[in-house]
């Protein structure tokens, strides 16, 4: 399939005469072709056209939804090898890497039909009317849940197939009903270009209107934001900076209007290692964070951008054993020259604060946009009085923390910012200080992991994959799982509406699906 840079308008394809180039971060060239950048016309012709689709998309059966998602997973691995080829030469990740994430895509399309399927999303309640109730009545009343209305995604750098054009925030928007407009990443706009050709695909062979998804591409920052601004646009998707994710809040909020964005942003992923876990396997430990640190250049929100622990002896041998592991470690290629140029002048930041000391560096660099790894250390004390040594890098940088005792340990955990993961190395003897620290780290993270490494997320019923501000704008949310479409939807009552009007999950005669019926949850 001929990639043709042009934009994506409710299935129409338009070329517009501004554009820009992808380019490839292992070489530094240009990839061709170019890329149309759309313009306020190519803005309000796909909101309008989302509106317009919203209408009947939202009430449409959800087993056609469902067929829908599946037909989009369809289509998607229909692509081939060409959309793994394509995704390589934009981001410089490897193939293997590239096919693991385009399961995942698909798989989450997957999980989404069958969580349509099931209908628990709908979140069914139903008291009945109790006309001889005294000292009142009680009226008919029914509840479910709607779809916000066009949802807007912007596609994220560091996962172009699983958090993109068909990523985890558009399958969870198109299952709640909502149609979407895709702000493609300019990173990787060939690879968002094939995807959204396959997700028009998908639109077409379902007979569903044109306006159910569009994908807008463009490296302006002005095409977010009169997006975000757009009178028909319900809610956001964001994955990225902090800076992007609260500027688009801003706008957001200033609407006429306002309207929820739920923005992943920042987090560096604290990981504790408890006295006997340190003490028994210190070694093994070092080793293994290097690993987790070093995975993908360090480019995953829950990279472990921060190891907490009390000084000694115990921590003396992880610290060698990561600093041996990591000086063994080859630069890797970097999304995007702007984010090695951002991860260098954050490494180099910490170099030259001088209450941080550098523990390690990995091999020497190779080629362009090639990310050395880097570790540091500071005491707790200094950790809580120098709010920069608590910033993200984003890439394979890290800080190990020595806490005095465990006060400090806790005062360091207070200190921080909202977060992604929070994890704990533990064996047995450290049940009772992992109970009095558990409660901080509830109230840090959205997802706290046991004897594991923060990098990797398993798609699930389960998962979070969200926290406490700034790691996302809302942390009752998650951008993972099925309970991620819960952000694309709002509670309706229906009070003594005749069963005729009723939608027809709440008629009387519906069929059984999982409610709460006067209070008490029934599955069938």
């Amino acid at each position: 399939m001929a990639i043709s840079g042009e934009l994506l308008i409710g299935g129409q394809r338009v070329r517009r005469p501004e554009t820009f180039l992808a380019v490839n971060p292992s070489t530094g060239e240009n990839l061709q072709p170019p890329f149309s950048s759309a313009n306020a016309e190519d803005v309000e012709k796909a909101c309008e056209l989302a509106w317009s689709a919203f209408h009947s998309y939202r009430e449409l059966d959800p087993e056609k939804r469902a067929q829908f998602l599946e037909a989009v997973g369809d289509q998607i691995m229909a692509l081939g090898d060409e959309l793994l080829e394509r995704g390589h030469a934009e981001s410089g990740l490897p193939l293997a890497r590239l096919t693991g994430e385009r399961a995942r895509t698909v798989n989450q399309l997957r999980l989404f039909a069958d969580e349509l399927r099931k209908g628990g999303w709908m979140g069914l309640r139903i008291d009945p009317a109790l006309p001889d109730r005294k000292p009142l009545p009680r009226s008919d009343l029914r509840q479910r849940k709607i779809p916000l209305g066009p949802v807007v995604v912007f596609g994220a750098s560091n996962f172009p197939l699983a958090f993109s054009v068909a990523g985890g925030d558009t399958a969870a928007a198109l299952a709640a009903g909502c149609p979407v407009i895709v702000k493609g990443h300019s990173a990787h706009p060939g690879t968002s270009e094939l995807v959204g050709r396959a997700v028009s695909a998908a639109v077409e062979a379902c007979n569903l209107p044109r306006g159910v998804f569009s994908l807008l591409n463009g490296n302006s920052r002005a095409l977010g934001q009169s997006l975000v601004a757009h009178r028909h646009v319900r809610a956001v998707g964001f994955t990225g900076s902090r800076v992007g994710g609260t500027a688009l809040m801003k706008i957001a909020s200033e609407r006429k209007e306002p309207i929820p964005v739920y923005a992943e942003m920042s987090s560096i992923n604290p990981v504790v290692l408890l006295p006997n876990a340190l003490a028994t396997r210190a070694e093994a430990l070092g080793k293994d964070f290097v690993g987790s640190l070093t995975l993908g250049a360090g480019q995953f929100c829950t990279n472990p951008g921060l190891v907490l622990a009390l000084d000694g002896p115990d921590l003396k041998r992880f610290v060698e054993s990561a600093a041996a592991a990591l000086g063994q470690v080859p630069p890797a290629t970097m999304l995007t020259p702007g984010i090695h140029a951002a991860y260098e002048k954050g490494v180099d930041k910490l170099a030259r604060n001088d209450r941080v000391t550098t523990i390690a560096r990995g091999l020497d660099k190779a080629g362009v946009n090639c990310g050395r790894g880097a570790l540091f250390t500071i005491t707790g004390s200094d950790f809580v009085q120098h709010d920069e040594v608590a910033e993200e890098v984003f890439g394979a940088s890290s800080v190990v923390v020595r806490c005095a005792d465990e006060a400090e340990l806790v005062r360091v955990l207070e200190h921080l910012e909202g977060q992604l993961t929070s994890t704990l190395h533990l064996t047995d003897e450290d049940t009772a200080i992992a109970s009095r620290l558990l409660p901080v780290l509830e109230r840090k993270a959205g997802r706290l992991i046991a004897n594991g490494w923060p990098t990797g997320v398993e798609v699930a019923h389960a998962m979070v994959h969200g926290g406490p501000y700034p790691s996302t704008s809302d942390g009752r949310s998650t951008s993972v799982g099925t309970l991620a479409i819960e952000r694309f939807l709002r509670p309706v009552c229906y009070q003594d509406i005749p069963d005729a009007l009723l939608p027809a999950a709440l008629r009387r005669d519906a069929p059984k699906r999982p409610r709460r019926l006067d209070g008490v949850y029934v599955a069938d």
